[in-house]
């Protein structure tokens, strides 16, 4: 049996890319029809953002990023339109901008917990799709709920912060690697891809990285 080829991503759940990136890169690992584990890890975009921020994300990106607002009126309208060509729906109209370091603490109590890849595709659809506040413990334990969690337990590691030492290393690690932006895929703790590319773009280097790994292998 072929050694899967393991797939550590950094990404943020407040980061439109990283849910297209998502996609694509699933499109990606059908193509390549191999083995593969995946594993998320935290990269917090804006972690000076506070948990009630009043405004939109066009108000966060024009008031605090200081971006003109057609611009980033094109840009929301750019993004909806590329998400909505892998079946995504977002609604930039309802997003609730949050501080994500909450989200982060339960995408490692998921991970403890083996359901870490059905949290992450619970957040990022809560947050861009249905206008959920992920920066809410309330929110983040029925999500935890949805994903067959003990509420009561995911409860207790978000109001205790459990797991924020998890976070603070997965960003130290990225700063270490040298990451900017996110997504970031690394492979194999080899290969690296940055963004949302395109399936075959993953395809070809997760046989890149399965070929490299079975040539190691051998005596």
């Amino acid at each position: 049996m072929a050694t899967p080829v393991k797939v550590d991503i950094w990404s943020d759940v407040q980061c439109p890319w990283c849910f297209i990136g998502k996609r694509k890169f699933e499109a990606g690992v059908e193509q390549f029809g191999g083995p593969v584990e995946i594993e998320y890890h935290s990269f917090e975009l804006a972690p000076d953002t506070p948990v009630d921020f009043d405004g939109s994300t066009m108000d966060y990106l024009a008031d605090r990023k200081g971006l003109a607002r057609e611009d980033v009126e094109r840009m929301l309208a750019q993004v909806t339109t590329i998400a909505r060509g892998v079946g995504l729906s977002y609604d930039f109209d309802n997003v609730h901008q949050t501080n994500t370091g909450k989200a982060h603490e339960l995408l490692h109590f998921a991970k403890a917990h083996g359901v870490q890849s059905q949290v992450k595709e619970l957040l990022l659809s809560a947050y861009f799709e249905q206008g959920k506040h992920l920066g809410k413990i309330d929110e983040l334990v029925t999500i935890a709920s949805l994903a067959g969690l003990d509420a009561d337990e995911a409860r207790v590691a978000l109001e205790n912060s459990t797991y924020r030492a998890d976070v603070e290393a997965d960003v130290a690690q990225a700063a270490a690697y040298g990451i900017s932006g996110v997504p970031f895929f690394v492979l194999n703790g080899k290969f690296g891809i940055s963004g949302a590319q395109n399936s075959d773009v993953f395809a070809s280097a997760l046989a890149e990285a399965a070929e490299a790994s079975q040539t190691a292998e051998k005596p």
